[in-house]
């Protein structure tokens, strides 16, 4: 097959098309034939030589596809020759076929292209397992998504909206404001202008978020305790702004809040089981009825994988830029 490879880190242009061994399904693992992977911060990093995949994950980069099942291993039921499928990664997206553990498969919903349906399973698992299964955003409470318009930023809007919570984003330019509007975000935050202690508070009558889903870190570290309401819960999924920051313990404990911080990728396989079927349970059938979607920005030729990351490290996207294989 071919893939996308990485001899040296580095720059865009360390990721080269080329052939690479087929991967042979084992144990309760299914080849998938890859219609399209999508690209994610994470890919980027490992790119860089900084986000290595997990021991025994393949070495190509790309943490989730859409594509057809083409053969089953040993133990597998529930899925067939000629599945269309979606697929949550440890990473091996990039590229013309991979092996997935058959508990990280999820069918493609009802109305949605098979290729855009690469850009549903690290943000319906992301959001679902951070803001549902562990931060519990109840109906009526307020969400607030750092970088709003990023493929986990609009899932997370839509998903918010869909149970009946109201939603603060931030975002650097009107235009992925609007977009966040358009998703149904409630309160828009420029954060190149604004304040977004000042603006959530002012919005929420002084509460603040009761869950705040955060992309960066350290940087916002202290201002997002500031932010969050009493018995708050902030969730953090990414180091975009630093890796060390300085806790005020007094303020966490005088709100009653919490902090939760996990990645998905390192996750041992029944954990990630467990939250694809939860996505399956309750994500999938808001898709199947049209009531969410996934937002796509772009879609490039796997073979010029190295375009696809300039777009999302210069940040002009909006939703996910996807990667197809012709």
């Amino acid at each position: 097959m071919r893939a996308i490879t990485i001899p040296e880190p580095g720059g865009p242009e360390a990721l080269v098309w080329d052939e690479a061994p087929d991967p042979v399904p084992g144990e309760g693992e299914v080849l998938v034939e890859v219609v399209a992977s999508a690209v994610n911060r994470a890919d980027i990093l490992q790119r860089q030589g900084f986000y290595d995949p997990p021991p025994g994950a393949s070495p190509h980069p790309g943490l989730e596809c859409s594509g057809r099942v083409v053969e089953t291993g040993p133990g597998v039921s529930g899925w067939a020759v000629g599945d269309e499928v979606c697929a949550l990664l440890s990473g091996g997206g990039y590229a013309e076929k991979v092996v997935v553990p058959a508990g990280q498969l999820l069918p493609v919903p009802k109305g949605v292209d098979l290729r855009q349906a690469a850009a549903l399973p690290e943000v319906t698992c992301t959001v679902w397992s951070n803001v549902f299964m562990i931060s519990h955003l109840r109906p009526g409470e307020t969400l607030l998504v750092h970088g709003g318009s990023s493929g986990i930023g609009t899932m997370a809007i839509q998903l918010a909206k869909a149970v009946g919570a109201k939603v603060a984003v931030t975002a650097g330019t009107k235009e992925k404001l609007d977009h966040c509007a358009g998703l149904g975000a409630d309160i828009l935050v420029n954060y190149r202008e604004q304040d977004f202690v000042a603006e959530v508070r002012q919005a929420t009558g002084g509460a603040g978020a009761d869950v705040i889903l955060d992309n960066m870190g350290a940087k916002y570290l202290d201002r997002n305790v500031q932010t969050l309401a009493v018995n708050g819960r902030l969730a953090i999924i990414g180091m975009q702004g630093g890796i060390k920051g300085e806790l005020n313990i007094a303020a966490l404990l005088g709100k009653r809040a919490a902090i939760s911080a996990t990645s998905l990728r390192a996750r041992p396989a029944a954990e990630k089981t467990a939250i694809v079927a939860a996505v399956r349970e309750h994500v999938w059938p808001l898709l199947d009825g049209g009531h969410v979607r996934p937002v796509v920005d772009r879609e490039i030729p796997m073979s010029d994988a190295a375009a696809a990351h300039r777009v999302v490290e210069e940040s002009g996207h909006v939703g996910k830029v996807l990667l197809v294989v012709e």
